[in-house]
């Protein structure tokens, strides 16, 4: 029987790579979105596209239930991957936009990873796999709302883990690092809305560090691979039966597991405020 998989975050990027791939690989392949007029190309590209955002509950229950009334009540894997960044410093941060990114970043993703769940249960069989991040592992400058959410996602896909063993349902976490999208250009509105560097204590440090590298680019990070990287450990992951907790994408974050695992807190931080 021909698998199937609800894939978020599908307008570009990790999402639309991943949606892409697996479908060419035989998978049924359903790409959502938060955009409606973002399902509207993809489904004129011949997908099967419910609108899904994170922020928004009713679009959660209505397309997870559109898709389960399109498979008769299954679904082999669910691929949590829609996800915004909030760059700027943590003094500068607003509860509101932590609280907004932590809806889209986490929430979201738990309250439609809670309807997958009794499906797989059911059946006796699933994938949940997380897109996290390097981030999840280790915490750089200016991205404190984002390094927050991966972690808070880091703990509990591991608690879900242990808890969901014995189910047939498999619980991973893939850590992308630079990757290769149009993320940073998509964090922009979400810094202008909540972060007010002008009156920072800190602009100067926005002028020189930040602002040029969100506005202006700075060509590709170090150790950036494309978004085929991730999908390549997606499709590695949802091939096993028994798959890893956790799959690395890139170089960088390879790098950042090992300092986590090998040195001090003080030495990590030494070595990350120099990035």
């Amino acid at each position: 029987m021909q698998k199937s998989i609800l894939i978020t975050g599908c307008s570009s990027g990790i999402g639309l790579d991943a949606a892409q791939t697996l479908r060419a690989s035989g998978w049924r392949v359903f790409a959502a979105c938060r955009q409606q007029a973002d399902c509207d190309r993809l489904i004129a590209d011949g997908f099967e596209s419910p609108r899904i955002d994170y922020c928004d509950e009713d679009s959660i229950r209505s397309g997870l239930t559109d898709v389960l009334s399109a498979t008769g009540g299954t679904l082999d894997a669910l691929f949590n991957n829609g996800a915004h960044q909030l760059a700027g410093l943590v003094e500068d941060l607003p509860t509101d936009g932590l609280r907004a990114i932590f809806e889209a970043n986490l929430f979201g993703w738990h309250e439609l990873t809670r309807g997958v769940i009794p499906v797989m249960r059911a059946q006796g069989h699933g994938h949940i796999v997380q897109c996290s991040s390097g981030l999840g592992l280790l915490a750089i400058p200016w991205r404190g709302a984002y390094t927050a959410t991966k972690h808070a996602l880091e703990g509990l896909s591991d608690t879900m883990r242990i808890e969901l063993r014995g189910s047939g349902i498999q619980v991973v976490l893939i850590e992308p690092g630079p990757i290769t999208t149009i993320f940073r250009e998509k964090g922009i509105p979400y810094f202008e809305k909540y972060i007010d560097w002008k009156n920072s204590p800190r602009r100067a440090d926005y002028e020189a560090r930040l602002i040029p590298r969100m506005y202006k680019g700075t060509g590709p990070d170090r150790f950036e691979l494309p978004a085929s990287a991730v999908t390549a450990k997606l499709v590695r992951a949802l091939d096993s039966a028994n798959p890893n907790p956790r799959y690395y994408v890139t170089t960088a974050t390879y790098i950042g597991g090992y300092l986590k695992r090998v040195l001090s807190s003080r030495m990590i931080d030494r070595i990350v405020s120099r990035i």
